[in-house]
């Protein structure tokens, strides 16, 4: 359990707590709902106060991130093993396969699911905050937060220097040139719930790519998305006549070549939000992805 303490500056002198809580600790206005009704969550100079309370230069405030109590809506653990990259005492990196969901189904919440994973490693009643989502056939790194605070400041630091992510794909045919930067809005596909396309009324998307290698008709490549769009990185490349391997919904399903696209959270480098540290983690290629290249 994390705990927050800091000395008040002189430039919050003589106003609200709430004030300190929100701009020298960057806690988000929902947390702080939660926060201010929990006994010993908040604490000025050792004892409980309301969220209104004035502080002065030198006080010394303090909160406990504690977890919410379970409710019956929690997310069910699940005995699934999970591969750690790095852990400590604010978050996790994971290695997700491929095949396997991040959340539970609606229609059958005792399916495989990464979030079922997570709640029986950390303890029944843990909220799963997964910094970004992998779409159920990608593998590779993501980060999941222990805490609601750890998670947002991560959710905020996304696609910024101070937390960069980058894939391996393998794209059909041989992509030209070399590298560029794919900039192309990305809506919703009429008529459907899951699909997205290229459209110019989209939300704003962009995707650096770069070719490492040929490998008779597949392309593997470098991609680094610098926003987050739904289903991006398979948008875009199938925006340029190169859909990845697998991709059954933006390409062409061929389960003899590979059972799901061909895509892989292959590096992550971000700043630890709390202990400033500057983290960078890889994880290498999946077999299946590996044999297309040997």
């Amino acid at each position: 359990m994390r705990t927050l303490q800091c000395t008040v500056p002189a430039a919050f002198d003589g106003r609200p707590l709430k004030h300190l809580l929100r701009g020298e600790l960057g806690i988000s206005s929902t947390l702080l709902k939660t926060l201010k009704w929990r006994e010993g969550a908040i604490l000025l100079n050792g004892a409980g106060v309301h969220v209104n309370a004035v502080v002065r230069t030198g006080d010394t405030v303090t909160v406990v991130l504690s977890e919410r109590a379970p409710r019956e809506t929690d997310v069910a653990p699940l005995d699934i093993p999970l591969a750690i990259v790095y852990e400590d005492e604010d978050l996790l990196v994971l290695n997700k396969p491929a095949g396997l969901a991040m959340h539970p189904m609606s229609t059958d919440l005792a399916a495989p699911n990464l979030a079922g994973a997570l709640v029986a490693y950390l303890g029944e009643g843990t909220v799963p905050h997964f910094v970004s989502r992998l779409d159920k056939g990608t593998s590779g790194l993501l980060i999941a937060a222990k805490s609601g605070y750890v998670h947002e400041l991560l959710r905020r630091a996304l696609h910024s220097e101070e937390l960069r992510r980058e894939y391996r794909a393998l794209a059909l045919g041989r992509v030209t040139p070399p590298r560029g930067v794919i900039d192309a809005p990305i809506a919703r596909a009429e008529g459907s719930l899951v699909k997205r396309c290229v459209a110019p009324d989209g939300l704003p998307s962009r995707t650096e790519y770069e070719v490492l290698s040929y490998h008779g008709e597949l392309t593997l490549l470098r991609l680094a998305p610098r926003t987050g769009r739904t289903h991006q990185l398979r948008v875009h490349m199938a925006s340029l006549g190169h859909p990845l391997a697998g991709d059954w919904l933006y390409g062409t399903e061929d389960r003899a070549l590979i059972a799901r696209p061909a895509l892989h959270s292959y590096a992550l480098w971000f700043t630890h939000p709390l202990t400033h540290a500057v983290l960078h983690f890889t994880a290498p290629l999946p077999e299946d992805m590996e044999r297309l290249i040997k």
